[in-house]
Formats: C-alpha cells, sequence, structure tokens
C-alpha cells in the first residue's frame, strides 16, 4: 500500500476492530469499486454521436453525493487521491529536475569556453596544418568534432551514472519516470553544447593563423 490509495491508512479486520473499540460505529471511509468507461448508445446518428452516456462511476458519485448530502459524503476518486498524496513530492522533483537541467545549461556554456581556450592555445598546430595544405573549413570540422565526440561521451557517461544511481527507485513497483521531460533536457543539453562548441570554433579559428605559425 505505499503507493496506493490506501497509503497513510491502518488497514485491518472489522471483526476485530468492533472487538476492541465497541463503542465505535459506523466507518469513517468506504471503498467502491465501480467501472470508469461509459459507452456509446447503440444506433446513435451523427448529431447523437456527442451525447454519450455518463460513466457509471462520475453516476455513482454523484448519486452518492446527492443522496448522503446530509452527512458530509464526499467521493473522490482513485486518480484524484493518489494525486493529492503525491502532490508534495512531485512538486520536489519537478523542480530539481528544473534545477538539475539549469545546471547542465550553464555547464554546457562553461565547454564553449574550455574549447575556446584550447583551440587558442593550439592555434600554432592549426597554423602548421593549414599550412601543409588543410583548408580552413577543414580546420573547423577537424576540431568541431573532436569536442563535439567529447560532449556526447559526457552526456552518455553522466547518463549512465544516472541510471545506477536511480535504478533501485526505478524497480519499486509504481514508479512513473518522466521519459519524455527527462529526453527533452538531455536534448537541450545536447543542442547548447553544440551550439557554443561551433561558436568557440569559430570564434577560435577566426582571423589569420600566420602569426601563430611565426611564433613557433
Amino acid at each position: 500500500v505505499a503507493n496506493s490509495v490506501l497509503q497513510g491508512s491502518l488497514v485491518i479486520d472489522e471483526a476485530e476492530f468492533v472487538k476492541r473499540f465497541p463503542s465505535e460505529s459506523g466507518s469513517r471511509a468506504f471503498l467502491i469499486d465501480a467501472p470508469a468507461g461509459g459507452s456509446k448508445p447503440k444506433g446513435s446518428t451523427a448529431e447523437d454521436r456527442s451525447l454519450l452516456t455518463s460513466a457509471p462511476a462520475a453516476d455513482l458519485a454523484a448519486t452518492l453525493t446527492r443522496a448522503l448530502q446530509d452527512t458530509g459524503l464526499e467521493v473522490t476518486s482513485a486518480p484524484q487521491r493518489l494525486a493529492m498524496f503525491n502532490a508534495v513530492q512531485n512538486t520536489y522533483l519537478d523542480t530539481f529536475q528544473m534545477l538539475g537541467g539549469l545546471g547542465l545549461l550553464l555547464g554546457s556554456v562553461g565547454l564553449g569556453v574550455v574549447v575556446l581556450r584550447n583551440v587558442f592555445e593550439r592555434r600554432g598546430e592549426l597554423a602548421v596544418m593549414q599550412a601543409v595544405g588543410f583548408e580552413r573549413p577543414a580546420l573547423q570540422r577537424f576540431v568541431l568534432v573532436e569536442h563535439a565526440a567529447l560532449l556526447v561521451l559526457g552526456l552518455g557517461v553522466g547518463t549512465l551514472a544516472a541510471v545506477v544511481a536511480v535504478l533501485p527507485a526505478l524497480m519499486s513497483p509504481g514508479t512513473e519516470v518522466p521519459w519524455a521531460s527527462l529526453a527533452v533536457t538531455l536534448l537541450a543539453v545536447l543542442l547548447n553544447g553544440g551550439l557554443w562548441t561551433w561558436l568557440a570554433t569559430r570564434r577560435a579559428l577566426g582571423g589569420s593563423l600566420v602569426g601563430s605559425l611565426r611564433a613557433l
């Protein structure tokens, strides 16, 4: 019952409860089993297709609420009950995921700075390559592919480490993983890192490399 509508509740046999607490009468909560889906009325025309029969669970909830309104009955569906239990936890998880994604994006900006410094330190080497016949676009592709491979490798290693860290939670029953948002975050980090790597490469290889060659 850790992740169900019964979490936080103590479930015991009714006879044992009455035996130990005879002064307590009645019940404070009821579990109602009702089908959730409705069905279309047979033989409906195109104009009547929008008039679907109400879901049995919704009809039952409305009937019980209307009949027992004097006793203060409140009918809550199982999905709503679970959402109430998990609201605070999901809020914290969403917040930390956003902060983690923001940290990764800022880290990719730092990657651009590292690439810029690395290429500036290798301008002499790149100038020699240009002198022996390599064209500037080829040098740019060479540097860009080299650092893009490091970016992809870093993301892969980080993702693998994160999966290993949260593997026990993933294997627990009832766990829902936000695959879509995680994929969007990783894709955003990859594109942002690639953009800054490309900008740093263009900036470092801009201008003339002859001066770097003379400084060797």
